[in-house]
Formats: structure tokens, sequence, C-alpha cells
């Protein structure tokens, strides 16, 4: 055990002094570090209050009130938030790429994918998270939950799925990009559209959206399914799905990373350099 304990410590050292490095640097300018942080809480209570608005002039929308779509938000946008602040730096492989400075990273012998991840932390999405925590712990209160081993896994599991999908649909798209060069806005199509979409219920979207968001990208699985399953609603129902389907989000978390696994490894071999 400490063999591998010292094995795995040894292996991650690089990385974790990258970031080390970089969360150093971060807070080293402080009122810069201040403004970033604040101005990502205001985006979260903004996009909160554009839900809370909408839902305070109806009853309910989808078969959800306003206390089970903040469950769904809560989850949701936690879940964003974690994967954004781990994979979210993919993002910029089309800058790399343009500036023929990824071929840096095939030199240092560790996987491209982890040193893409690890090359950078905005610890501002810290701040983002903290937001979508806030709103869970109130949307837990106004619920009418019943804890007991059940709700507890299940929102443990929700928890857990959410912020690994989205996390597959950042490196999807990183690997898509390999392909779309000037084309990232394709892509953040998919990210940020699926992250809104998740955020909302499954149940009003369109027969397209329902494809792409409800099982191409399994963003249904990320919050709303989950919650419907946890307050015994109709959602699932209404989709023709089974009332117990929020139990499958780790399947929908394997699709997601079978699907990112093929996006990577196709752009990785279609990249053929930067010339540099």
């Amino acid at each position: 055990m400490s063999d591998l304990s010292t094995r795995l410590s040894s292996r991650t050292a690089p990385y974790r002094a990258v970031l080390a490095s970089r969360m150093r640097s971060q807070r080293s300018h402080r009122a810069s570090f201040r403004v970033d942080l604040l101005s990502s809480v205001l985006v979260g209570v903004v996009e909160l209050a554009e839900v809370t608005v909408l839902y305070l002039q109806v009853d309910r929308i989808g078969g959800l009130d306003l206390a089970a779509v903040l469950l769904v938000f809560a989850i949701s946008d936690t879940g964003f938030s974690l994967a954004d602040m781990v994979a979210g730096h993919c993002d910029t492989i089309p800058t790399y790429i343009r500036a023929g400075t990824l071929d840096v990273f095939y030199l240092r012998p560790q996987p491209l994918l982890l040193q893409l991840m690890t090359s950078d932390l905005q610890l501002r999405r810290l701040a983002r998270a903290s937001v979508g925590v806030a709103v869970l712990v109130v949307a837990l209160v106004v619920n009418d939950l019943t804890w007991d081993a059940a709700t507890i896994g299940l929102l443990a599991l929700s928890l857990v799925c959410a912020p690994l999908t989205f996390a597959a649909l950042f490196v999807w798209a990183a690997g898509a990009q390999f392909f779309l060069v000037d084309g990232a806005e394709t892509t953040n199509a998919f990210v940020y559209g699926g992250r809104y979409a998740a955020t909302q219920p499954a149940t009003v979207w369109s027969r397209p959206l329902l494809v792409v968001f409800g099982f191409v990208f399994p963003m249904a699985f990320t919050a709303f399914l989950p919650v419907v399953t946890l307050l015994d609603l109709d959602g699932a129902s209404r989709l023709g799905l089974p009332d117990w389907i929020g139990w499958t989000a780790p399947l929908a978390v394997v699709w997601a990373w079978a699907l990112a696994a093929l996006s990577w490894r196709l752009g990785v071999r279609h990249y053929q350099g930067g010339g540099g």
C-alpha cells in the first residue's frame, strides 16, 4: 500500500506543482481575484433569478413547481461548475493549435488530456459552484423529502454523476475542436446550451432537443430525471420513461464518457502538428 501511495504521489507531483503555481499566481493579484470571484457569483445569481422569476409567475412548468426546479438548478449548476473548473480549460485547444503551442504538450511524458486539464485552474469557478451549493441547501429544505437511505443515495448519486457527465461533454468538445479549429462556437452550443438545458425541466423540450440533450448528450440525466424520481413526480412518465429512470444516471455517465473518449481519440489522431 505504501509503495502504491509513493508511486501515485510521484506520478501526480508534476500536475500538483503546476496547479499549485496557478493558484498562487491568481491569489497574488488580490484585487483582480476578488473581482473575478464576485463576477462569478453574480452570474450565478442572475441565472438563478431568471429561473425564479419565471416560476413565480405560474404554479408549475413541465410538472415542476418552484421548489422542485430549484433542486434541478442546484444539482445541474453545481455539477457544471465543478466540471468547468476541472475540464473547462480544454476549451482553449483552438488557441493552442492556432499558436502552434500544442506541440509543446506532446514533448512531455504525460498524457495530453491530463496536461491540458491541469495547465490552468480558475479558482473563480469555485465561487460559481458556491451559488449552486447554497441553492441546494435551500432546495433540500423547501422540498418535502423523506430522508431515508434511498433519498440520500439518489441525491449523492446525482451529485457525483452530474459533474462527471458535464466533464465528459467538455472532453467531447475538445476532441471535436481538433476538426473545428475556427468553429469553437459549434461545440459551445452543445456544452453551454446543454448546461442551460440541464437547469430546465426536460418535459418542456421540443422533440429535437429531447433527442440531443436527453439521449445523445444526456443532460436530462444530470438533474431533471434524478429529481423527478427523488420527489416522486410524473416527469419521467411524461417522457415515456419509467419512474425509476433517475437511478440510471451512472449509465448516462458511461455513455457520455464513451462519446468523449471516441471524440478525443479521433481528434488526437487527426492532429498533424502546428508546423513549429
